[in-house]
């Protein structure tokens, strides 16, 4: 795999970052949830890359696409007020337009030899999937970002108020009931579609699903360490029956990230052939 040469100031990035969200209200909550959002990302982008050998300008290359990848989210902000992309515009493709189309990337780097890579990368990084096609490089330094959005997705769902995240009020969320496809989606035991979500508390094992598809093995390590799942898992609900349903198969599931390894598939999967044959449901 080629290594990287490009020449990136890690301060020069860090102030720059500064000064653009200095345009925006940092007294907001929700400003202020991108603007820590950014620089837990790019911490934890570190981590994974380090995790998997890279160092010098390519773990700085990993870095700076933490960096980036939610320039858009502030502007999609101030025009529409939330950061419901289906209600919006696709923050990762503004955030394109805003540093590649309008040229604010060299703002922050001088280099342009990886503005193909950090575009692809920043482009894709909250797509359901990435492009099949793309070379081994590409797709590595995609699902590191998308790793670390996804660990840190889960702390703010913790950290910060429900109501502000998910544009609902508190009844909606503590009163609703679970949709029928986002649960049979869970049990399948990857990251829920946005489209299937109907209802404010859908999001609640919408965002517990995106632990399924973590890539890389630091990435898991971090969700689990962190707590964050666990606290998850701890959302009260005002609709009993349907949160004890989703919670004891949430607690199976985070049973099965936490002990994921070559054998305990193979248990699932005999376990599920026995189950099969002998016309059980689970």
């Amino acid at each position: 795999m080629t290594a990287s040469n490009i020449k990136i100031d890690r301060q020069r990035v860090i102030d720059t970052f500064a000064a653009y969200v200095k345009n925006y209200n940092s007294d907001d909550t929700k400003v202020r949830l991108k603007i820590e959002h950014t620089y837990r990302v790019s911490g934890l982008c570190q981590v994974i890359g380090q995790s998997i050998g890279l160092e010098g300008a390519d773990l700085d290359l990993a870095w700076l696409t933490g960096m980036l990848h939610d320039v858009g989210r502030f502007e999609q902000l101030r025009r529409y007020n939330t950061f419901y992309d289906d209600k919006s515009v696709n923050h990762a493709h503004l955030g394109c337009e805003i540093l590649f189309d309008e040229g604010r990337i060299r703002d922050y780097i001088d280099d342009d030899s990886e503005d193909g890579l950090l575009k692809k990368a920043i482009y894709h990084h909250s797509d359901y999937r990435i492009p099949e096609d793309y070379d081994d490089r590409t797709t590595m330094y995609c699902n590191i970002l998308r790793d670390a959005d996804k660990v840190d997705i889960l702390k703010v769902n913790c950290d910060f108020p429900l109501e502000e995240i998910y544009n609902a009020t508190t009844e909606e969320i503590r009163k609703g009931a679970i949709s029928d496809e986002v649960l049979a989606a869970f049990r399948e035991r990857h990251t829920i579609l946005r489209a299937l979500k109907k209802t404010a508390v859908d999001n609640v094992p919408g965002h517990i699903s995106l632990a399924f598809e973590l890539v890389y093995p630091e990435s898991l390590k971090q969700a689990v360490k962190q707590g964050y799942l666990d606290k998850l898992l701890a959302f009260s609900s005002d609709n009993p029956d349907t949160m004890e349903k989703m919670l004891r198969r949430l607690e199976l599931d985070l049973y099965y990230l936490e002990h994921r390894s070559w054998w305990f598939d193979f248990k699932i999967l005999a376990k599920t052939f026995i189950n099969i044959v002998f016309g059980k449901k689970f």
